[in-house]
């Protein structure tokens, strides 16, 4: 009975510590890191970077209290997590009030343009949905589509990133945007033919 109790715990713990390994990296990178591959990078020559960025945070920052600021941010990025696996692209990272992901990778997919618009446009819907009385919450999306690396780095909280000229103009494309639009680059345009 002792035993079998002990083997149970140890069990919980796996499943605990592989659920925690869930919610950081990609699926495909944890295959490859259990399969003993201690180096991950990979070039990917078509793949779609949204940026989101929620318009004039810093002054909610200044005003709200911090417990307040934090849920509400927390329960918008956690909608915009569902909504990362619903279109079946990789949630990368956030950024303080920035929310960065990728279509088409470590998984590549033709369609990578067109899945990245999708959430977009979701993405804006739920900001307005769930947005409280005491947040008036818009957000700015830019989406730029190319060539990309990514890869894991770091000892400590490692992270599944992305690096490019791709990820840069992303950026850009939200940095310039406007509040509930979703700006594309010329190459995204084209990756959705037209």
């Amino acid at each position: 009975a002792r035993e079998k109790a002990f083997t149970e715990e140890i069990q919980y713990e796996r499943d605990r510590a592989d659920a925690l390994l869930h919610a950081m990296l990609p699926a495909p990178v944890i295959h490859r890191l259990n399969n003993g591959e201690t180096k991950i990078a990979d070039r990917f020559a078509n793949a779609t970077i949204v940026f989101a960025d929620i318009v004039g945070f810093p002054p909610l920052v200044a005003r709200l209290d911090a417990g307040d600021l934090v849920e509400q941010l927390s329960h918008l990025f956690v909608t915009f997590d569902d909504l990362v696996t619903q279109h079946g692209i990789e949630k990368i990272k956030t950024i303080g009030d920035a929310y960065m992901a990728a279509s088409g990778i470590p998984a590549e997919r033709e369609d990578h343009a067109q899945a990245a618009i999708e959430f977009a446009r979701d993405l804006i819907r739920a900001t307005t949905k769930t947005t409280g009385s005491k947040l008036d919450m818009k957000v700015r999306v830019g989406i730029n589509s190319g060539p990309v690396i990514a890869g894991l780095i770091g000892r400590k909280r490692s992270i599944y990133d992305v690096w490019g000229e791709t990820v840069n103009l992303a950026s850009r494309m939200e940095s310039s945007g406007m509040a509930d639009r979703i700006q594309i680059s010329e190459a995204t345009k084209h990756a959705l033919g037209g």
